[in-house]
């Protein structure tokens, strides 16, 4: 955390780098402080509904890298907000907000300072940029309040003459916030809750503590930012100095001074030869670069060859590490470098999962890479990008097996350079499962796109899971903690037991042509429970085969598909 104050002085008339940067972390701050409230308003009763979070990590994201910047021109400025949201994006929430920041910066690169045409323009920038990179853009959501913003801004330009940025740009957001408040008359869904579009509340409130940041209102621009947002539990025995081969981890940033592909590929092989765990990731004319060692001076004294450096750490590891993770790293950096060392292949696989049991489903078919989540807390961009680098294949398929996280595979797949990634947009378990089992391996990368494409869609999947508040949805009324039937987001049973909600739900996907059920039960439910819900639909349904897995998922209670 860095701890930032002062009072802003604007003078209405332009916005420079400093001022527009101190904007950008209110909302930020905004925007995390009232993330939970935005998760609230998810309107599908799911606990998965995560909007808000979603959001709040893709910006804080993009706020560490400007809390990175001392003094930064507004080129700078610009690539941190649209750099570090891109890799941060999570969720489609989170994508399409990094999507409206990278439009709104690429408008205002090569100005010192921003007036009400230059803001205008962005502002039309950013909704086209964020409609773009949406397959089937759905009105009465986040999109639809960027575009009202659009609209106003194209309005003010052409029918007012006030120069004052206060004025221009309270007018712009007051037409969004109106556009918001009617995005329920746009979606039925939102209406039958009686909620806003949470999407578009998210961006307006980042919208408010901006323009808060503007008016003068806000003096506390510190956010909390975090290196990471994966978790890892380690036991309470600290680790020997002696276990630890390379004791110091070591991170730091270099300005580019010579060619990005050179200095990327150098690198690593020097870092290789003086240490493990070799991160180097280069983006324009920065490299960003992490690495163990027990020699930080000499990966520091290489990377002055290359430009000057900047937001350097160096931690030892010997006294901060316990046992189980220093154990857990060395075992993934050996298996990365033997994966490394192996020639490298034509096709590999990533997918996310989230519980033991479908990992391992994954990995029996062929899945080289696992990233963990997809229920509970959609992967972002960069840890999609993290998976590529240590697949070594020149063709990755991409299973996110999540609605919300194919946004952000394909934001990967634009950011690949070296390797050719192909989405396959499943939207759930089974359909990865599917895909992954129409993979055949004597056809071409195109002929297997296509394939596992359509055959995933054959079949019919569901899950069943509870509800984390009272609504009415698709004519049911439901209550808090009842148990819930799911085909494609659409609610078709509801009831008080687990095993009634996914017989029901059984009960409405099967038809003439079903032959074969899978159920893959998850972490709330035991072996026992499973096989008996599986035996009784045997009797219900002589014709078709049942058949029972673990899962282990949190949040579902089963996940199923019919074929």
């Amino acid at each position: 955390m860095i701890r930032i104050e002062e009072e802003l002085v604007v003078n209405n008339k332009t916005i420079d780098a400093r001022i527009l940067s101190r904007m950008f972390l209110a909302g930020a701050k905004n925007l995390e402080a009232k993330k939970e409230w935005i998760n609230e308003l998810n309107v599908f009763p799911v606990p998965d509904g995560d909007t808000g979070t979603n959001m709040t990590m893709t910006i804080m994201s993009a706020a560490k890298e400007v809390t990175n910047l001392e003094k930064p021109s507004m080129d700078e400025l610009g690539k941190a907000i649209s750099s570090g949201s891109l890799r941060g994006a999570r969720g489609n929430s989170g994508v399409i907000m990094s999507q409206i920041f990278r439009g709104f910066v690429k408008e205002i690169k090569g100005n010192d300072t921003l007036d009400v045409t230059i803001i205008g323009n962005a502002v039309q920038h950013a909704a086209e940029t964020a409609y773009k990179a949406v397959m089937k853009p759905k009105e009465g959501t986040i999109l639809t309040v960027a575009k009202a913003g659009a609209e106003k801004a194209e309005d003010m330009l052409i029918n007012s003459d006030t120069d004052d940025i206060i004025e221009f740009c309270d007018a712009i957001v007051a037409h969004m916030e109106d556009t918001l408040l009617k995005t329920p008359d746009m979606l039925p869904v939102l209406k039958q809750a009686g909620v806003v579009d949470s999407g578009g509340e998210g961006l307006m409130t980042f919208l408010r503590g901006a323009i808060d940041a503007l008016k003068g209102k806000v003096s506390d621009f510190t956010v909390k930012v975090s290196g990471t947002s994966k978790v890892v539990k380690a036991s309470t025995t600290a680790t020997e100095e002696a276990d630890i081969k390379f004791g110091y981890c070591t991170e730091f940033i270099i300005m580019l001074e010579r060619e990005q592909d050179v200095v990327e590929r150098q690198l690593k092989e020097y870092l290789q030869k003086i240490g493990d765990c070799v991160v180097v990731v280069a983006d324009d004319d920065i490299v960003k670069v992490h690495v163990h060692t027990n020699d930080p001076g000499l990966a520091i004294q290489k990377a002055l060859t290359y430009g000057s450096l900047t937001s350097m750490k160096i931690d030892n590891m010997r006294e901060e590490h316990h046992e189980k993770v220093i154990k857990d790293a060395e075992k993934a950096a050996k298996a990365e470098t033997e994966a490394k060392s192996e020639p490298e292949k034509e096709v590999g696989f990533i997918a996310v999962s989230a519980g033991e049991g479908l990992s391992d489903i994954f990995k029996d078919l062929g899945v080289d890479f696992i990233i963990e989540g997809g229920q509970t807390m959609n992967p972002s961009t960069e840890d999609i990008l993290e998976a590529v680098d240590k697949v070594n294949a020149k063709n990755i398929f991409v299973l996110p097996n999540n609605g919300n996280i194919i946004l952000a595979a394909e934001q990967a797949k634009q950011l690949t350079e070296n390797k050719n990634l192909i989405v396959i947009p499943s939207k759930n378990i089974p359909q990865g499962i599917s895909a992954m089992i129409n993979y055949v391996a004597n056809k071409s990368v195109d002929e297997n796109e296509k394939n596992m494409s359509t055959e995933m869609l054959n079949i019919k999947s569901g899950q069943v899971t509870y509800a984390v508040r009272d609504t009415n949805m698709d004519g049911k009324d439901i209550k808090q903690g009842d148990f819930m039937g799911l085909t494609d987001k659409t609610i078709v049973a509801v009831e008080k037991n687990v095993d009634d909600a996914a017989t029901a739900l059984i009960d409405s996907m099967i038809d003439d042509d079903a032959e074969l059920v899978s159920l893959y039960y998850g972490a709330d439910v035991d072996e026992d429970g499973a096989n008996k819900l599986a035996d009784k639909l045997a009797d219900k349904y002589e014709d078709v085969e049942f058949e029972v897995q673990f899962g282990g998922q949190p949040v579902y209670s089963y996940f199923i598909s019919v074929e």
